[in-house]
């Protein structure tokens, strides 16, 4: 089982900036995608960031230029920075990481970090 802890969300005001922290714990074999997600009230969970278990990056359009996700792959940690937050980036946000094991790939959350923005 891999523990995900999740840190650094808060009220910020538009334009501010965030750094959000996840750190893995527990017995994993391989580490591959590690990723943030979040949920806004009444909205379904998408997809923000991704990095893979080779570095390469994934963000998504509404908040590209804004946001960065990076990784440590010796403290099994995940970070995203956020940037020029606007009101409509208020949700919660969870981590996420997949882990390959010798069963097949599985998948683990955060409990969720809540990110306000707003004056």
């Amino acid at each position: 089982q891999v523990q995900l802890v999740e840190s650094g969300g808060g009220l910020v005001q538009p334009g501010g900036s965030l750094r959000l922290s996840c750190v893995a714990s527990g017995r994993m074999f391989s580490i591959n995608n590690m990723a943030w997600y979040r949920q806004a009230p009444g909205k379904q969970r998408e997809l923000v960031a991704r990095v893979t278990s080779g570095g390469t990056t994934q963000v998504v359009d509404s908040v590209k230029g804004r946001f960065a996700i990076s990784r440590d792959n010796a403290k099994n940690t995940v970070s995203l920075q956020m940037n020029s937050l606007k009101p409509e980036d208020t949700a919660v946000y969870y981590c996420y990481v997949d882990d390959n094991t010798p069963s097949g790939y599985q998948s683990y959350w955060g409990q969720g970090t809540q990110v306000t923005v707003s004056s």
